[in-house]
């Protein structure tokens, strides 16, 4: 599995602050107005969309950088793809349209997407009409770019429409592009106020270069492998040492085949019982609800779980084993049985790997209950990782085939509720023995005992994107150190600036505490046999970015290079939107630099896209809105 560990000698508890540096607005912005204007409103607005696919279309980068030159294509409102080419010299950038995609006539699609574009290689660009159709283009340094093949999405036997996420040459014959849709369950057969659900599917599709005349008649993509998850995918990106593709998004990107359907749902009529002739329901006798077989809780660097035992139960009788993955616990059978059945796990795999030798167990029992609480106090192996569930394999089966150990334990808010466990247990016997109802009982409140604390900090909790990365090799199985199933989330503050960097390195900025750690993929071993896991640094920190960004209610775009994190407003309500400039400090440095570029001018319309490309050491910043292109040296 790739984890994120902490390097502790990076972070700065002494940190204060960020301190205004003043920019010059003159000397590194410059806004260019768009001879072709580019709209958000190329999809319909008559059709229903869930939360994530709105989220999707906000933060939709309609700016597409070239990977090896000064320029970026974008598809404006009349379905004409426009190249901008920049001067490295003067940064002046030219316009041209150069290619012309056929404009739909009236949209047959009820979820059509915006237009998106890839580039393959410097030489090789693919295009997206938002409505099904995939063109490869050829580029050229001052004509038109040249049509090398039309392509079509067709699942279950229609054109469905997609958005391009990523595109790279594999070999000198062919590229792959990663490509995204919605799916939709089926209708139900009777109204309902419930919506239809909503799945997102990742395709990886084989795009062959050729030489040959392009058909005219749409070619039906050839598709590799499909994946689906619950949101949209963030980013994608591929990874040649690994030769795997890495999938960002909300959600773990599972195998079609693996994809479980969701539960049937009965109606009340089909809930309600309907009694024999002569049978009366109400005289029948309800079992009560079962308490789960322990409870657990968890901070940051460790997890709690409490076990019910009889009270009478010896020290000396309780066996527990700790390894790096598992945990194996029996109970001597010399204790005296009760109507609950005692724990016993045999090499239990954990959610995530612990520290045996700082974990430990204790034994509590008190001469007026009937149960006492074996505790047992993992250490976790990665700090700063929420947990799940304690055991891998909880909930993942059907209910009616879930043994006793794999039941979903809901986590308890309040490690104090954890001693609940004994009095609803003893309430639970009392129940069975005397028949009484104890319907209702449960531990705990099910809330994360992470979230203890940041409860009344709203802002301050929804900064960042809670994602996981899904691996998948190219020929669409995972790989074994991913552990597939057990991806652990994260909390993503930034990704890197769309285009080409001097840094080859591929970095994320995560969430930790207030601050911001940058991790650096490093590239795995050159050795083809070895299957070794996708391993990440972590190399630099922006103190306390999550406070500071916790409070930008309009950001749109987030990205980072080595040295700056950078936080874009949307520009929406008639005026322009600001660019907020982090810089990173020095893990013993109290103060850092922070400065505010004013991007839009409340005339060139909402931000749509942002890329960079670097020229003599420094990024320089593309910004995209609806009427302007906005070019912004950095420092």
């Amino acid at each position: 599995m790739s984890t994120f560990t902490v390097n502790r000698k990076l972070l700065n508890p002494k940190f204060e602050g960020y301190k205004f540096d003043f920019v010059d607005q003159d000397q590194v912005v410059s806004r260019y107005p768009l001879q072709h204007p580019v709209t958000q409103a190329t999809t319909s607005t008559q059709t229903w969309l869930s939360l994530h696919e709105v989220q999707s279309r906000i933060t939709h980068n309609h700016l597409t950088l070239s990977s090896e030159r000064t320029s970026a294509v974008y598809v404006d409102e009349e379905y004409n793809v426009v190249l901008i080419d920049v001067t490295p010299e003067t940064l002046f950038p030219s316009f041209r349209i150069v290619f012309e995609l056929p404009k739909p006539i009236s949209s047959s699609f009820a979820h059509s997407e915006y237009p998106s574009a890839s580039y393959i290689s410097s030489e090789l660009l693919l295009v997206s009409d938002g409505h099904g159709f995939m063109y490869l283009l050829r580029t050229n340094s001052s004509g038109p770019f040249q049509l090398a093949g039309i392509y079509q999405l067709v699942v279950d036997g229609s054109v469905t429409p997609f958005l391009i996420d990523s595109a790279g040459q594999v070999t000198s014959d062919y590229g792959i592009a990663l490509l995204s849709s919605s799916h939709r369950g089926p209708k139900p057969d009777t109204p309902t106020k419930k919506s239809t659900p909503v799945d997102f599917d990742v395709w990886a599709a084989k795009v062959t270069f050729t030489l040959t005349e392009p058909s005219e008649v749409p070619q039906t993509i050839h598709i590799l492998w499909n994946r689906r998850g619950e949101q949209v995918p963030i980013l994608s990106q591929y990874d040649s040492s690994q030769k795997a593709f890495m999938l960002i998004g909300g959600s773990p990107y599972r195998d079609v085949k693996d994809v479980v359907s969701p539960p049937y749902e009965p109606s009340p009529d089909e809930i309600a019982p309907v009694p024999r002739v002569g049978e009366n329901l109400d005289a029948m006798q309800v079992d009560p609800a079962k308490p789960p077989p322990y409870s657990w809780t968890q901070t940051s660097d460790s997890v709690t779980v409490a076990f019910p035992l009889p009270s009478t139960t010896l020290k000396s009788a309780i066996n527990v084993k700790f390894t790096v993955t598992s945990l194996t616990l029996s109970i001597s059978d010399s204790v005296s049985t009760t109507v609950v059945p005692l724990p016993t796990y045999h090499s239990k795999m954990f959610w995530d790997g612990i520290s045996p030798s700082s974990s430990y167990w204790t034994w509590d029992k008190e001469a007026e209950h009937s149960f006492g609480i074996l505790s047992l106090h993992l250490d976790k192996q990665h700090e700063g990782t929420k947990w799940m569930q304690v055991f891998a394999s909880a909930g993942k089966s059907m209910a009616a085939e879930l043994s006793p150990e794999d039941v979903e334990v809901p986590e308890t808010l309040d490690p104090s509720e954890l001693w609940l466990i004994r009095e609803s247990l003893e309430k639970y016997t009392a129940a069975l023995l005397t028949g009484e109802d104890a319907s209702g009982l449960g531990l705990g409140r099910g809330v994360p005992s992470l979230g203890e604390g940041e409860m009344d900090e709203e802002v301050d909790s929804t900064v960042g994107r809670t994602t996981v990365i899904t691996w998948v090799y190219l020929d669409g199985s995972s790989p074994s150190w991913s552990n597939p199933g057990r991806e652990y989330p994260y909390t993503l503050l930034s990704t890197p600036l769309p285009g080409h960097r001097r840094h080859d390195l591929f970095s994320l900025v995560l969430k930790e505490g207030l601050d911001g750690p940058a991790y650096d993929l490093q590239p795995a071993s050159n050795e083809p046999d070895l299957d070794i896991a996708a391993k990440w640094i972590h190399t630099s920190t922006f103190p306390a970015l999550g406070f500071v960004l916790a409070s930008k209610q309009d950001v749109r775009f987030t990205h980072h290079n080595e040295n700056f994190v950078f936080a874009l407003e949307s520009g929406l309500r008639n005026r322009g939107g600001n660019m907020y400039v982090y810089r990173r400090a020095k893990p013993s440095a109290a103060w850092a630099k922070q400065s505010i570029l004013k991007i839009g001018d409340g005339a060139g319309g909402a931000l749509l896209g942002v890329g960079a490309f670097c020229v003599e050491g420094h990024d320089v910043i593309l910004a995209l809105t609806e009427k302007q292109l906005v070019i912004v040296r950095t420092w």
